[in-house]
C-alpha cells in the first residue's frame, strides 16, 4: 500500500506529435484514443477548427477510418487507421497565450503521478472544466501546464466550491476502470470529505439515504432536491467533533450523486457551513465576516486500487490553511461564532 499526500514531485511526460495539416495525414490509434468517439477526437485534436466543419469532412468521406467512411458516433478501436484530409487551422502563436500566473499553477499540487494517473489536490474555488462563463477549468489548466501529455481525462468531478482529491487518467484504459470502479461503488474506491454543518450532530455514525432529483431553477442555475423521483443516493456521516453550534463530519460517499453530501445534509436540517446554494444564508454572511470565505467542504481521501497494477493507494490532501484556521477559532472562541 502506498499512502499519497500533497505535495509529490511530479513525473515526466512523454511527447506527442502534432498533427501536419498542410496534406494529408494518417495516424494509427492507439491506446491513448482507444474507445474515443471519432468526433471528440477531431475535435481534440483539429483545435481551431469549426464542429461545423468537422461534421461536414466526416459526412463527406474526406475523413476515413481503414479506408472506409465512418459517422460521428464511430468509436476508434486500437490499431485503426486514420485519414485526415488537409484542414486550415487558425493560428495560435504562443505569444496569444496569457502566462500563467504563479498562483493559480495546479502542478506544485500534483499528488501523484505515474504513467496512467494523475491526481491533484483542487482548490476551491476552481471549476474541473471550462463552460458556463468559466474560461479555464481544472482539465484546461493542467492541458497548458503539460502540453506534453498524450492523454489527460477527468476521471470523476468535484463541485467548484469543493476542494481536494481530484482524480484524473493519463491513459483511456486507465479512465475506463476508474469508471468502472465508481460504477461499482464504494466496494471499489472509497471517498472520504470533511464538512463543518451548522448545528449539534449527536449520532456517532449515521446512515442517510434521500433519493436526489435534478432540476435547473427558472434563472437555468443547475440545483439537486430531495425527491421519491430521484436517483437512488446514499451517504454515511461520522461525527469526528462539535462545538457550540457547529459540528465536524466525515462523509463517506456510498454513491455518487451531484451535489450528494450538500442535499443530505442541508435535508436533514445540517447546511455545511458557508453554502451559499443550500445553506444558512444569514449566518453564511456572518461566517464570510468572521473569516470563513468559502463552503466548508473538502475531499481529503480516496482510497482505491491502482486502474492499471491493482497496488492499492490511499490518496490524502490535507485540509486548506483557510478551513484549519477556522476550525482553530472554534477551539479558541467557541462561543462567539454562533
Amino acid at each position: 500500500m502506498r499512502f499519497m499526500t500533497a505535495f509529490s514531485r511530479p513525473l515526466s511526460i512523454s511527447k506527442v506529435e502534432n498533427l501536419s495539416k498542410a496534406s494529408v495525414t494518417w495516424l494509427n490509434i492507439d491506446e491513448s484514443s482507444e474507445g474515443q468517439r471519432i468526433d471528440n477526437f477531431l475535435a481534440k485534436h483539429l483545435k481551431g477548427v469549426p464542429k461545423s466543419h468537422l461534421y461536414r469532412i466526416l459526412r463527406s468521406g474526406e475523413v476515413r477510418v481503414d479506408k472506409k467512411r465512418v459517422d460521428a458516433t464511430h468509436r476508434l478501436r486500437l490499431g485503426e487507421v486514420l485519414r485526415l484530409p488537409p484542414v486550415r487551422v487558425g493560428a495560435r502563436p504562443e505569444t496569444a497565450q496569457a502566462p500563467i500566473p504563479t498562483a493559480s499553477r495546479l502542478v506544485p499540487r500534483i499528488i501523484y503521478q505515474d504513467e496512467a494517473l494523475l491526481v491533484i489536490d483542487k482548490p476551491s474555488g476552481m471549476a474541473v472544466h471550462g463552460g458556463s462563463g468559466v474560461s479555464r477549468g481544472v482539465i484546461e489548466q493542467l492541458r497548458l501546464e503539460l502540453p506534453d501529455a498524450k492523454f489527460l481525462e477527468l476521471a470523476h468531478r468535484l463541485d467548484r466550491e469543493t476542494s481536494g482529491v481530484l482524480l484524473l487518467a493519463k491513459k483511456r484504459s486507465a479512465l475506463v476502470e476508474l469508471h468502472s470502479m465508481m460504477r461499482d461503488g464504494a466496494h471499489k474506491m472509497d471517498k472520504r470529505y470533511l464538512a463543518l454543518v451548522n448545528g449539534k450532530w449527536l449520532n456517532a455514525r449515521q446512515s442517510i439515504r434521500f433519493p436526489l432529483l435534478k432540476f435547473h431553477t427558472a434563472e437555468g442555475e443547475r440545483r439537486v432536491a430531495v425527491s421519491p423521483e430521484g436517483q437512488t443516493a446514499h451517504t454515511i456521516f461520522n461525527l469526528k467533533k462539535t462545538w457550540p453550534g457547529f459540528s465536524l463530519l466525515e462523509a463517506e460517499l456510498k454513491t455518487g450523486r451531484t451535489h450528494q453530501i450538500r442535499v443530505h445534509l442541508a435535508h436533514s436540517g445540517f447546511p455545511i457551513a458557508g453554502d451559499d446554494k443550500y445553506g444558512d444564508f444569514a449566518l453564511h454572511r456572518e461566517l464570510h465576516k468572521r473569516g470563513l470565505k468559502r463552503m466548508f467542504l473538502h475531499a481529503y481521501k480516496i482510497t482505491l486500487r491502482h486502474p492499471l497494477s491493482g497496488e492499492q493507494l490511499v490518496l490524502e490532501a490535507p485540509l486548506p490553511d483557510e478551513l484549519q484556521h477556522f476550525l482553530n477559532k472554534l477551539d479558541n472562541n467557541p462561543g462567539n461564532l454562533r
